[in-house]
Parts: C-alpha cells; sequence; structure tokens
C-alpha cells in the first residue's frame, strides 16, 4: 500500500468520522429538546396534581372537622 492509498484511506476514515459526529451532535441536540419540553410537561403535572392534592386535602380537612362536630354534639346529648 502506498503512502497515497494510505492517505487515501485516512481522508475516508476521518470523513466518516465528522459525518458521524454530526448525526450524533443532532441527535444530542433533538434529546436535549425532548428532555426539557418533557421537563415542562411534568412541571405543568405536577402543579396540576398539587392543586387537587390541596383541594382533596381541604376536603378532608372539613370532614373531619364535620365529624367531630358530630362527635361533640353526640357527646352532649349522651350527657343529658
Amino acid at each position: 500500500m502506498t503512502i497515497d492509498e494510505r492517505l487515501e484511506r485516512l481522508t475516508e476514515r476521518h470523513e466518516a468520522l465528522a459525518q458521524a459526529l454530526e448525526i450524533i451532535a443532532g441527535m444530542q441536540l433533538a434529546a436535549e429538546k425532548r428532555a426539557a419540553q418533557a421537563a415542562v410537561l411534568q412541571s405543568e403535572r405536577d402543579a396540576k396534581y398539587n392543586e387537587r392534592f390541596d383541594r382533596v386535602l381541604g376536603l378532608v380537612e372539613n370532614l373531619t372537622a364535620l365529624a367531630q362536630s358530630h362527635e361533640n354534639r353526640i357527646s352532649g346529648l349522651e350527657g343529658r
């Protein structure tokens, strides 16, 4: 194999590696974009979840207060 053939072969390899690197870089950018979009969606879901959880927690607190009120009322009636 001559030096010219070796240089040609190295050039071909270099070009193939450069193309592969460009493809990988593009894939990385796309993955980062998808990850950022997923983070935004997850943040929105978390906000909705927290809102729902707060509403349920409020309902539970109201039910607990109502149950306590009824218990106090029944205890008062039993004490008569």
